[in-house]
């Protein structure tokens, strides 16, 4: 098994959720960090969503948290880390168009 670190970037996210990360075939995934950084000039909420292969439905990490401008949103760090199984991925949206850059730092063992 290799381990390898990695960091997945999302930039502009907006109203539609999209993929932060997906566990690829073949791949287990430990997200070690996440940040949700408001990139315009108004507050904007921000959810954060599970869901893949092992998952039923979608499943919410963090559902319509606010941040600030300038602010940040840390849902995954420090104490808490998040397990992916292949086939998993993890999701943001936002309330507002193009409004938060997404840093994902994942530990990928295959």
């Amino acid at each position: 098994m290799a381990n390898t670190f990695k960091n997945n970037t999302l930039k502009a996210a907006g109203t539609s959720a999209q993929n932060a990360y997906a566990a690829g075939v073949g791949v287990s995934a430990t997200i070690i960090g996440m940040s949700i950084a408001n990139i315009i000039t108004t507050p904007i909420t921000a959810s954060v969503i599970l869901s893949g292969g092992t998952i039923t439905g979608n499943v919410f990490l963090v559902k319509d948290a606010t941040i600030a401008p300038g602010g940040a949103l840390v849902p995954i760090g420090g104490d808490q880390k998040l397990v992916l199984e292949a086939g998993d991925y993890i999701q943001v949206q936002t309330s507002a168009a193009n409004s938060a850059d997404v840093i994902v730092s994942v530990l990928e063992i295959t």
